[in-house]
C-alpha cells in the first residue's frame, strides 16, 4: 500500500468547551505543507508557542492524552488526531486558544464532519509508513494493559476491555482497514463510571462533561436522593438510571465502549508521526500503554529513516568487481587499499566493502590494547570507492587519479574495530563535471551508521 501525503484544502474554525475547564475554546486548523506532519499552535498567549503531536512532548494521560512544551500545554488531543488519522489526513497547523481541545460530542464526529467539508488534498510527497518487520510488544503489570504489534501490509485494530462491571464485562471492537474508520468508530462516544462522575466533580473537573458528550455507566442503583443530587452537580433538571446507562442514553452499539477505546487507541498512535502498515492487538488499552507504544514506534520509524538508504549487502552473491578489477582501476596498493569488493554500481551511486582485520598495518600504533580504525582512514575508504564511480565514468581508469578537494559535514559515530565490516555508500550530489565529483559518503557496520560526510574530488589524468 502506497500513497501520496494529504492536507485540507482550506482552514476551518471549530468551538466548544473543554471535558476538563469548562471553558470555551477556539481552534482553527490550517493546511500545511508536506512533511509538517500534526502540531499544536497555542496563539493565546503573548508569545504564540508550537507543539508538535509527538510522543516526546507527552506530559500527562491522566483521563486524556495531554502534550507540552516549557509548560504551555494542550490537553485531549487524541479525538482529533484520531480523526485526522481516520481521514488519511497527514499535514496540519492546529491553531488553538486555549488549553484543551474542545471534547464535543465526545467521540471525533464532529472533527471528521468539519475535515470533509474542508476537503481533502493530495500532496505532491509519498507518504512514509511505519513498516512492522517483526512483532513489538509493550506490557503493563500494574494495570494489565498489553499492545502488541504484528506485521502486515495494511493498518488493522482488535480491541479487548475486560472491566469489572456488569454492564459492560468483555467487550471486542475491531477495525479491518483505516478506510472503515469514519463508519465503525468515529462516532462512539467516550464513558465513564458512575462512581468516577461523582469523584471528578468533586474534584473540580469534567466541567465540561454532560451527558450529550459522554455515555455513564452505573453498575448499581441509586436512590432517588443520590440521582437529584447528582442532576444538581451536573446542573441538569433530573437523572435516571436505565439498564445501567445514566439518563437512558442509547448506545450506538452494544459494544461502543470497546469501540471507544479503539478510537482513543488510534488517536493516541498517531503521535507516532507516520501511520503504521501493521496490525494492532490491544487487551485493557488506556491512554498510558497507547502512549508507551506509541515512543516505540516512533523509535522503530527513525531507525528504519536512518536505515533507508543501508544497502543489501549478501556476502554469498559474486561482487561486481573483486579486488584485483578494482586495482586495475585504483592505484592504491597495501597497505593503502580499502575497499575489498564493489557490490553495486550505477551512474549515481556505488556500494563497495572493506573487511576489517586485525592484520591491518595501522591496529599496531592505533592503539595499543584498543584497537580503533582511524576515521581519516573510514574517509579514505569512501573516498577511494567513490573513485570506482567517478572512473567508470571515463575509457582507460587506469591512467587517471582521484584527488580531494573538500571534505565537510564529516561526522564520526560509533568505534570501527577489527571483524567489523564496512559498507560503504557513495552518492553523486551533482552531476559530474569537468572531473569534478561531489558525493555524500556513509559507512555502515551492520544497521549502524558509523561515519558518514560530504566529499568533493577531482579526477585528473596522469601527464
Amino acid at each position: 500500500m502506497t500513497r501520496k501525503q494529504q492536507t485540507i484544502k482550506q482552514a476551518f474554525t471549530i468551538s466548544g468547551v473543554g471535558l476538563h475547564t469548562g471553558s470555551t475554546v477556539n481552534m482553527t486548523i490550517h493546511p500545511a505543507s508536506a512533511g509538517h506532519g500534526v502540531k499544536f499552535k497555542r496563539i493565546d498567549l503573548e508569545t504564540p508557542l508550537t507543539i508538535p503531536a509527538t510522543p516526546e512532548y507527552v506530559t500527562s494521560t491522566n483521563y486524556s492524552t495531554t502534550i507540552a512544551k516549557k509548560e504551555v500545554s494542550v490537553t485531549t488531543v487524541e479525538h482529533l488526531l484520531a480523526a485526522l488519522t481516520g481521514l488519511c489526513v497527514d499535514n496540519v497547523l492546529v491553531e488553538i486558544d486555549g488549553d484543551e481541545v474542545p471534547i464535543l460530542d465526545g467521540c471525533a464526529t464532529e472533527f471528521i464532519a468539519a475535515i470533509k467539508e474542508a476537503g481533502i488534498e493530495e500532496q505532491e510527497a509519498d507518504q512514509e509508513f511505519i513498516e512492522i518487520d517483526s512483532t513489538i510488544t509493550y506490557f503493563d503489570q500494574d494495570t494489565g494493559a498489553e499492545i502488541i504489534i504484528l506485521p502486515a501490509e495494511e493498518f488493522s485494530a482488535t480491541v479487548m476491555i475486560d472491566f469489572d462491571s456488569p454492564v459492560i464485562g468483555k467487550q471486542y471492537a475491531e477495525l479491518n482497514t483505516i478506510t472503515d474508520f469514519e463508519e465503525e468508530i468515529g462516532g462512539c462516544r467516550t464513558f465513564t463510571f458512575l462512581n468516577q462522575v461523582e469523584y471528578l466533580l468533586s474534584q473540580g473537573l469534567i466541567k465540561g462533561g454532560s451527558l450529550n458528550n459522554a455515555v455513564v455507566i452505573a453498575n448499581e442503583d441509586k436512590s432517588a436522593s443520590d440521582l437529584q443530587a447528582l442532576a444538581d452537580k451536573l446542573g441538569v433538571e433530573s437523572v435516571a438510571i436505565e439498564r445501567g446507562i445514566l439518563n437512558t442514553t442509547q448506545l450506538k452499539y452494544d459494544n461502543e465502549p470497546a469501540r471507544h477505546k479503539l478510537l482513543d487507541l488510534v488517536g493516541d498512535l498517531t503521535l507516532a508521526g507516520k501511520p503504521i502498515k501493521g496490525k494492532v492487538i490491544a487487551r485493557k488499552p488506556g491512554h498510558t500503554a497507547n502512549v508507551e507504544m506509541a515512543k516505540e514506534l516512533r523509535k522503530l520509524y527513525q531507525k528504519q529513516r536512518r536505515l533507508k538508504g543501508l544497502p543489501k549487502y549478501d556476502p554469498n552473491q559474486a561482487p561486481l568487481k573483486n579486488v584485483e578489477e578494482i586495482q586495475q582501476m585504483l592505484p592504491h596498493r597495501y597497505p593503502m587499499l580499502l575497499v575489498d569488493k564493489i557490490i553495486e554500481l550505477s551512474d549515481k551511486h556505488v556500494v563497495g566493502i572493506k573487511n576489517v582485520t586485525f592484520n591491518e598495518g595501522f591496529f599496531q600504533g592505533h592503539f595499543p590494547g584498543n584497537s580503533v580504525m582511524p576515521g581519516v582512514l573510514q574517509i579514505e575508504a569512501l573516498a577511494q570507492t567513490g573513485g570506482i564511480l567517478a572512473l567508470s565514468t571515463v575509457p582507460d581508469p587506469g591512467n587517471w587519479d582521484t584527488y580531494f578537494i573538500k571534505i565537510e559535514k564529516t561526522k564520526f559515530k560509533h568505534k570501527v574495530v577489527p571483524g567489523d565490516t564496512l559498507i560503504l555508500k557513495m552518492e553523486l550530489l551533482s552531476p559530474i563535471r569537468r572531473g569534478i565529483c561531489h558525493m555524500y559518503g556513509t559507512t555502515y557496520v551492520g544497521e549502524k551508521i558509523v561515519s558518514e560526510g560530504e566529499l568533493t574530488a577531482q579526477i585528473i589524468r596522469r601527464t
